[in-house]
């Protein structure tokens, strides 16, 4: 069965953000991911890490001011050099934490202009080649723009053929369920046409962003679908518990018990 990462950013809120870890650890969870990890020293997570016996499993490279709007420079012509600087950091984050995957965010942009077209494409190229000597991915993921207006990568479409046009070796792309319903539907026809792709899957339900088996999709089916491809990576719990973390966590239960 797959193997659930929490995401921190949006589970266990009801603890500090350092406490997280060994509240999902409690939990059973054996790795976690988060949005961004840079308000907090890079010992500190790697040492709850350590402690709770946690994976690392994704996390995001800086973006800005996530809490102004920004949403990354990836595509950004006049934000290169802040797409640069951030590449040693999240890097020295990813070696602390021992991650092999980073998420590369877009940023808002217009995706029919050519020049933020060929920004993303030598934004992908510069981390790709930053983070593949130390073994990590580079991973792209389309967000709906329902939730995110204005960004510039919101077509799964494009997401393939960008990565299969520039041919680099860790760039892959990161699967978010809900997105995908929200986007295009026909979430497990998706994921098997973009398994070989994809290095990272997420989810939540559709369409509030709350815990699996609460929404319009079979989580269970999409789920042994993700058995049935041999996915072998972890899959990010990125939901907002409709009523508390703890009281949420029923949905689980059944895909630990069969492990």
């Amino acid at each position: 069965m797959p193997r659930f990462a929490a995401n921190l950013s949006l589970m266990f809120t009801e603890w500090p953000f350092l406490d997280r870890f060994a509240a999902a650890a409690d939990q059973g969870f054996t790795a976690v991911e988060y949005l961004f990890p840079y308000e907090f020293p890079a010992e500190d997570i790697a040492r709850k890490l350590s402690d709770c016996r946690l994976t690392q499993a994704l996390f995001n490279v800086y973006p800005g001011d996530f809490a102004r709007g920004e949403r990354g420079f990836a595509a950004l012509p006049e934000r290169a050099s802040d797409l640069s600087a951030s590449l040693p950091l999240a890097l020295r984050y990813a070696q602390a934490t021992g991650a092999r995957r980073l998420h590369l965010m877009a940023g808002i942009a217009d995706r029919n202009d050519p020049r933020c077209v060929a920004r993303f494409g030598d934004s992908l190229k510069e981390a790709a080649q930053v983070f593949g000597p130390h073994g990590i991915d580079v991973l792209i993921e389309p967000l709906n723009s329902r939730d995110n207006p204005g960004y510039f990568l919101t077509d799964f479409a494009l997401a393939a053929t960008t990565i299969d046009a520039l041919k680099l070796p860790n760039l892959k792309l990161q699967f978010d369920i809900y997105h995908r319903q929200i986007l295009h539907g026909d979430v497990t026809k998706a994921l098997a046409a973009m398994m070989p792709i994809i290095g990272h899957v997420q989810t939540a339900s559709v369409p509030l962003r709350h815990e699996p088996g609460t929404g319009e999709l079979d989580d269970g089916f999409v789920f042994a679908t993700l058995d049935r491809l041999g996915y072998d990576g972890y899959v990010g719990c990125e939901y907002r518990p409709r009523a508390g973390t703890l009281a949420g966590l029923g949905w689980i239960t059944p895909y630990r018990a069969r492990k």
